[in-house]
């Protein structure tokens, strides 16, 4: 089905968020189809990571409205957003490196619909992630970078999303690794979750994205088709250095 036939998954109307009594999100608004890639970029500080916090319920929103396929979830509990089916992975992957590979994937189906499927959902990551499999006894902290946010990304896909959203997934990774990393994110997305993306490879997430915004001072700024970005001339100028 074309992007444009699709239903709205995630809609934020308004959204304004503190931390105290400084203001990080200024009257956000964004739509996210169900099976896209979408970007949110900027310069640190902007309200990225603010505004997946916003979604997850980590934070509170102060005003405006954040609707789930349909239903209002500004004011529910993290666990509840996550049973709905939104999963955040959180940038520096905070994994428990004391336990084993199987052990953190284990933890990622802790609700009770991903504990129904924990059997399949591990064929599935393992597919995605042969190395995974292959490190299922090893301690998450003796990991490579790579593999520790390999095994991020399929902790989260263990609690069945259908939004999937991923805080700078390439950070501190080598070259060669980065492009592992958004080929994972693009098999994600074949397999019919949706992606919400902050990346600060403003390149290979823009490349990758069907949407994309641009945020700076906690307000959207610009939006628009992710390769459309690419040819902004104020995308070009900020993020690109061109």
């Amino acid at each position: 089905m074309p992007i444009w036939g699709r239903s709205i998954l995630l809609k934020l109307e308004n959204i304004s968020t503190h931390y105290g009594d400084v203001q990080a999100l200024r009257n956000v608004s964004l739509g996210i189809k169900e099976g896209q890639i979408v970007s949110i970029i900027g310069s640190n500080g902007a309200g990225k990571t603010t505004t997946l916090n916003t979604i997850s319920g980590v934070l509170r929103a102060s005003s405006g409205t954040i609707e789930f396929l349909g239903r209002r979830i500004e004011n529910l509990p993290p666990h509840q957003i996550v049973d709905l089916g939104v999963v955040q992975i959180p940038e520096a992957r905070l994994l428990f490196p004391y336990m084993t590979v199987l052990e953190n994937l284990e933890l990622g189906a802790y609700t009770p619909k991903a504990r129904k499927g924990k059997e399949e959902n591990l064929k599935v990551v393992f597919r995605l992630f042969p190395v995974l499999e292959e490190r299922k006894t090893q301690l998450a902290g003796t990991l490579s970078g790579g593999e520790q946010q390999m095994l991020a990304i399929a902790r989260g896909l263990m609690a069945k999303p259908k939004l999937l959203m991923l805080d700078e997934p390439s950070l501190g990774l080598a070259p060669l690794l980065v492009k592992e990393v958004f080929e994972a994110v693009k098999e994600i997305n074949a397999h019919g979750i949706t992606v919400l993306l902050i990346e600060q490879n403003v390149f290979h997430s823009l490349s990758i994205s069907d949407e994309a915004y641009v945020l700076e001072n906690g307000r959207v700024v610009l939006e628009g088709e992710g390769k459309g970005l690419l040819d902004n001339p104020q995308v070009k100028e900020a993020y690109l250095g061109i």
